[in-house]
Parts: C-alpha cells; sequence; structure tokens
C-alpha cells in the first residue's frame, strides 16, 4: 500500500463540537422558547443553500427565525451560535502533531460565517493547509464531487491520502472515492487507527 501523505478531516464532530447539528439546534430552541417544530421544518428547506454557501447567515435567521418579531436580537442569537463551538481537547493537538509530517485539509460541510468563526476561533490555520468547506466550494458530503475535488486540489491520489469523519454516511462516500477512512469514535481510537495505516506523528 502506497505511504499516505495527506489527511483530510472533518471539522465537526472530530476536531470541534458540531457547528449547528441538531443539538446545538435544540439548544437554542430552548434557550430562546422557539417553536421547535416550525423551526426545524423552515431550517431543512434552507440547510443546502446554507451550507453551499448560497445563503448568508443574517438570510438564514431571517427564513427561520425572524420571520415574526421576536423579544431578542439577531445579534444575540447570532452570538448564542457562535458561543456553542467547543474544541475536542485532545483531538486538534493531536491533529497539530500530524501536521509536521503530513499535507492536511478539512472536508467539512458548514456555513460561510460559522466556519470563518471557527477556523480563526480555533487558530486552525496553523494546523491546515486547506479547507475544503461546503460553503467555500458549493458541494456538500456525502456527494463525492467534494472528495474528488479535494484530490484535485492536492494533487494526489486517493491512495495516499486519509479521510476521518464521525459520521459512516460520510466515510463510505470518501472510500468509494478510493480515500483510505476512518470512522472515527474519539481521539485514542482514531490515533489507533491511523496507526495501524503508518500515520503516526
Amino acid at each position: 500500500m502506497p505511504a499516505i501523505r495527506a489527511l483530510f478531516w472533518d471539522v465537526g464532530g472530530v476536531l470541534l463540537s458540531n457547528a449547528w447539528d441538531h443539538e446545538e439546534r435544540n439548544l437554542a430552541v430552548e434557550h430562546f422558547h422557539l417553536d421547535k417544530g416550525a423551526f426545524e421544518s423552515r431550517h431543512q428547506e434552507v440547510l443546502k443553500p446554507f451550507e453551499e454557501g448560497q445563503l448568508s447567515l443574517d438570510d438564514y435567521l431571517g427564513r427561520t427565525v425572524f420571520y415574526e418579531l421576536r423579544s431578542f436580537s439577531r445579534e444575540e442569537f447570532r452570538r448564542f451560535m457562535f458561543s456553542l463551538s467547543k474544541s475536542k481537547p485532545e483531538a486538534l493537538p493531536f491533529a497539530r502533531s500530524l501536521a509536521i509530517k503530513y499535507l492536511m485539509g478539512t472536508i467539512n460541510n458548514e456555513s460561510r460565517e460559522l466556519n470563518a468563526y471557527r477556523i480563526a476561533e480555533f487558530e486552525l490555520t496553523k494546523t491546515f493547509d486547506l479547507f475544503v468547506s461546503s460553503c467555500f466550494v458549493g458541494i456538500r458530503k456525502p456527494d463525492e464531487q467534494i472528495y474528488r475535488l479535494a484530490l484535485d486540489l492536492v494533487q494526489r491520489p486517493p491512495d495516499e491520502c486519509c479521510f476521518m469523519d464521525d459520521r459512516h454516511v460520510n466515510v463510505e462516500a470518501a472510500a468509494k472515492v478510493g480515500f483510505n477512512t476512518v470512522l472515527v469514535k474519539d481521539t485514542q481510537q482514531l490515533q489507533q487507527e491511523l496507526e495501524k495505516l503508518g500515520v503516526r506523528p
């Protein structure tokens, strides 16, 4: 098997908490006393363009929350959304330890403003060489085209690359393209699986 030279990481659920998944949305529903059914229905209607960079955060909030008068402001809601992002304590240091030897990239589904905030807040540019984020490239996982685009950008064959994600559907799609893959449960398990592939600091 060829040596792995490039590592591609999911962000939410692997390196950081999820940006705006169902758990985060549930917290917002509870905190702001939203009608969960109405909010989730509106969220699902605009999720694709939101994560593909076609819809700004302000537009998203206008369609999902502020289509009627609220007792809180858009800025309060934005701050709450951003405050939910937390790092996974062991994951980021481990990723940084690999950045010395390997080309490092992300392949993740995130909206533009949340993605930009998380890159800056957690200093991800110190670890990653490129960000194949859905909001930048207009394609979302598990569409196989996002993985093919990542290969085009780094000019590496898939068997020299490894993709890591905590969702089976995304790992399965990367494997179909030819990536080595790891389904991530926790950082210790990830480290063990990478060592089996010859990947170590």
